[in-house]
């Protein structure tokens, strides 16, 4: 059936454009559309989702597309498209809301709100018809309508009463201030670090890695902080199931085995079937983590993977400009995971005799190992692998590197998902802190140009000079809507991350910058935490501060690191105090429930361990500077420079500069200066 467009043709959002042929009368969030259900006295309907979501493309089909629902959701609301991605802020709010009513949460975000835009009820997917006790959408829309036009007082008393509830519980202030003054009565200590340990082995999957039980995410902070603590404290049990987990997850389908990349998460314990999305920030926390994993073993499988990642980032994610795009979609062909799934058959046709042993590998069988069909995974390493072909190992790599260049030449012809190119601040600035850190571990002077390259683009594309304002999204040639907060604090952390690759401090007092606007924009009114939006956004019922850890790190765990390590960098004492301050206040649920708190339990375990400042001033400070990066150090701050300089503290050492020196720092004492590069790496080393 032929529609004529709705208003979302003109929006930039590919997930919105998908819906503009629908002959729903879809808006975007505007005040065009609130004004609408006020003048016309009638609920809204706003139902959130994102391009990668296998359901939200299930219910377009089945409902949204259709015309006799559709005139439905016409008749009786003013119906409202919002793409979670593009605006977080709404989608906090909504599903907290849905959360606080129903309990459950996830995509597609329906909601219904009162002409006031207050939320009264909500859920997720409708079926076009009932099934297991689930109501059909039509009947839903019947029954709203109803409901909002017979008992429309109770519906608002419910709506204010959810709105209040929102409101308070995104006001924490006295509930931080209690927890802060119990929390100053005890100072951080290390056994609060062995229960944050003891917590995370309490939820550790000692049989295919991971925490928990399906669906499995890759929780990149959790086996973050194992390396870490196994880096202070030689616990053999934290790196065995952060090495678990890792090697299970680029083992199993969650991970490309044909293209690169990792998926979202798995549907399975065994990361065999994943969500078949791929998200720009999954790819770049999981090359942080790798990294850190390759320094502790130097295990060649880590580094490949980190090669494959940054290809698959480089082939399919990345744009002209110097950004990377948003998402890759779960489905093709109407179908999830088709792009990635193969026939027994097809290896037979494209390898020929040879098929056996190359099936093997990936795990194809005639039966298949999924759903009829087959996910490429290892269930062997290489190693093991080549010996039961009886091939050198260096023989059975070739073949293996041959055969996924074959396999990718020939899936590159089948219809490809969707690509969500928006380019979104925050995701892009963790992806370049994560080609950053890769290209200092992994030596690769051409990931750190790039990520100077995505640096210099994100810099220059989403500041609005007129308003003096950071945006948040760019496509085709525009910046949208105001940036939020873990926008920006990624940002500013992504800016320190490539100044210890390149030691260019322009990128130093840019990130201060950042950090400076965060502070006059987003601190609370106690300026303790940070709320999730700026304080000149006006379109949100309730400015939530977010502590958790989720998918992505809160930007209020990663604004503390900031002003922990810029505090140091530019001795700002106050910035670190703030840090403190931040931590203190949420140290009950970091060490009670450390996977919801990953970043937050990283950065307690920096300050009860020490930071360890290293400085090398000198004519050849830049390049012996870059010593450190091959050793797995993760409380190190470094600073280099070929002349003293008085805008960084750390740099402004007055000494003779016809040699090296190394400086080496922590707990605010320092130690003499070492002038032969091997003995300084080496008390670095022993500093730990």
């Amino acid at each position: 059936m032929s529609h004529t467009f709705n208003r979302l043709i003109q929006e930039s959002s590919p997930y919105l454009q998908q819906h503009a042929k629908n002959p729903v009368d879809w808006y975007p969030w505007c005040e065009e559309a609130l004004q609408k259900a006020k003048d016309e006295n009638k609920p809204i309907l706003i139902s959130i989702g994102y391009s990668a979501c296998h359901w939200c493309h299930v219910m377009e089909r089945e409902s949204f597309e259709d015309a006799s629902t559709a005139l439905l959701m016409n008749r009786y609301f003013v119906c409202i498209k919002v793409d979670r991605e593009e605006r977080p802020d709404l989608d906090h709010f909504f599903m907290d809301a849905l959360q606080a009513t129903s309990g459950q949460g996830g995509w597609p975000l329906n909601m219904f709100l009162t002409s006031d835009a207050k939320p009264f009820y909500g859920g997720t997917y409708f079926p076009p018809v009932a099934i297991q006790n689930r109501i059909s959408w039509k009947e839903l829309l019947v029954r709203i309508h109803e409901a909002y036009r017979d008992r429309r007082v109770e519906i608002e008393e419910q709506a204010d009463s959810i709105v209040a509830h929102l409101s308070k519980s995104s006001q924490i202030d006295e509930k931080v201030k209690l927890n802060f003054s119990l929390a100053k009565e005890e100072k951080f200590q290390r056994s609060q670090l062995e229960k944050i340990r003891e917590q995370i082995f309490g939820i550790s999957d000692l049989v295919y890695g991971g925490f928990g039980r399906a669906p499995k995410f890759p929780q990149t902070f959790t086996i973050a902080y194992l390396l870490r603590d196994y880096h202070f404290t030689e616990n053999k049990q934290s790196l065995d199931q952060a090495l678990l987990s890792l090697r299970q997850m680029l083992r199993g389908g969650i991970y490309d085995q044909i293209g690169g990349g990792f998926c979202r998460y798995s549907t399975d314990n065994e990361w065999l079937a994943p969500h078949f999305e791929k998200m720009t920030y999954d790819n770049a926390l999981l090359l942080l983590v790798l990294s850190d994993a390759f320094l502790i073993t130097k295990d060649q499988e880590f580094k490949r993977v980190v090669e494959e990642t940054v290809e698959f980032m480089q082939r399919e994610m990345q744009c002209s400009t110097g950004g990377y795009y948003a998402a890759l979609d779960a489905d093709s062909e109407n179908e999830e995971g088709k792009f990635y799934t193969w026939e027994s058959n097809e290896f037979d046709f494209v390898f020929g005799n040879d098929s056996q042993a190359i099936k093997d590998f990936f795990d194809i069988t005639d039966s298949g190992n999924w759903e009829g069909t087959n996910i490429p995974r290892m269930k062997k390493s290489l190693e093991e692998w080549a010996v039961g072909t009886g091939k050198p190992l260096e023989e059975a790599d070739q073949q293996v590197k041959h055969a996924k260049k074959v396999l990718l030449e020939n899936r590159s012809k089948r219809v490809r998902p969707g690509t969500d190119d928006k380019i979104i601040l925050g995701w892009n600035a963790l992806y370049l802190q994560a080609l950053s850190r890769a290209g200092m571990v992994f030596s690769r002077t051409d990931w750190v140009l790039e990520a100077e390259v995505g640096m210099n683009f994100l810099l220059s594309t989403f500041w609005d000079s007129s308003k003096e304002r950071w945006l948040h999204t760019h496509k085709n040639g525009v910046s949208r809507f105001n940036a939020y907060l873990d926008d920006l604090t990624f940002l500013a952390q992504a800016l320190h991350v490539l100044y210890e690759a390149n030691f260019k401090v322009e990128y130093l007092k840019k990130g201060r910058e950042i950090v400076e606007y965060i502070i006059e924009h987003f601190s609370d009114s106690e300026e303790l935490y940070f709320y999730y939006t700026p304080d000149f956004q006006d379109d949100v019922l309730v400015r939530k501060v977010d502590l958790y850890d989720g998918a992505i790190p809160s930007g209020n765990s990663v604004m503390a690191w900031n002003l922990y390590r810029y505090g140091v960098v530019f001795d700002e004492l106050t910035w670190r105090k703030r840090a403190e301050n931040m931590v203190e206040a949420v140290k009950t649920g970091i060490v009670k429930y450390p996977n919801s708190f990953g970043m937050w339990a990283s950065l307690l375990q920096e300050m009860i361990e020490g930071t360890l400042e290293l400085v090398v001033v000198g004519p050849d400070a830049l390049s012996t500077a870059s010593k450190v990066h091959n050793q797995f150090i993760p409380n190190k701050l470094i600073m280099a420079s070929e002349k003293p300089d008085d805008t960084f503290p750390m740099l402004n050492r007055i000494q003779s500069l016809e040699k090296n020196l190394f400086y080496t720092s922590k707990y605010y004492t320092c130690a003499l200066p070492k002038a032969n590069l091997d003995e300084w790496v080496q008390e670095v080393l022993t500093k730990r």
